[in-house]
């Protein structure tokens, strides 16, 4: 009997996420960190399934006592200057992303991105970028990680990496981010 569908889908995805994460620069996470660490308030944006990833990463900054909010949703605030505004964009080059993106820098926000390409729009707009490469050209990757899946399964490691660090850097622990954890669901 052959190996399931489902658990070779899952090795490949942990292989290839591995793969992708593994070209992260350590010197770029320590200045995103710089940057969460000065700016005012945080705003998270993507479409689709990388804006999922994008609003979980809002979830435990918000648990880490960051200001955060979603850009798009009815009761965030304007952003202003002293702002981070967050994107993730597997492409880069999705309008409602690079638009945000010009709008938060005319406003004198900071920029960072988490793109597939980084001669993207969005990756050139940006103060700092994160490339997740995640491009293949396997025959497997169509069947067992389709579409976006290998960039938005990197995405979301990342920044639970990313939320990782900052809990360090912060001195943040477990019990004080359960505090911050929202009661009403």
């Amino acid at each position: 009997m052959s190996e399931m569908v489902f658990k070779r889908s899952i090795d490949y995805i942990l292989r290839k996420t591995n793969d992708v994460l593994a070209s992260v620069s350590e010197d770029d996470i320590k200045g995103l960190c710089e940057l969460f660490l000065h700016s005012k308030r945080v705003f998270v944006y993507g479409a689709g399934r990388s804006g999922l990833a994008a609003k979980a990463f809002g979830i435990r900054l918000v648990h880490l006592g960051f200001q955060t909010f979603v850009v798009g949703e009815t009761i965030t605030p304007p952003v202003r200057k002293g702002d981070l505004v967050v994107i993730v964009s597997a492409s880069g080059e999705t309008i409602p992303c690079v638009m945000t993106a010009e709008i938060a820098k005319g406003l004198g926000a900071k920029v960072i991105a988490v793109v597939g390409d980084e001669t993207s729009a969005l990756a050139k707009l940006s103060d700092l970028f994160l490339v997740l490469s995640a491009k293949c050209d396997d025959v497997e990757r169509a069947v067992l990680a389709p579409l976006g899946t290998l960039f938005e399964a990197a995405a979301w490691v990342l920044l639970d990496g990313i939320v990782a660090e900052l809990m360090a850097i912060k001195g943040e622990s477990e019990e004080r981010m359960k505090k911050r954890h929202a009661t009403l669901q």
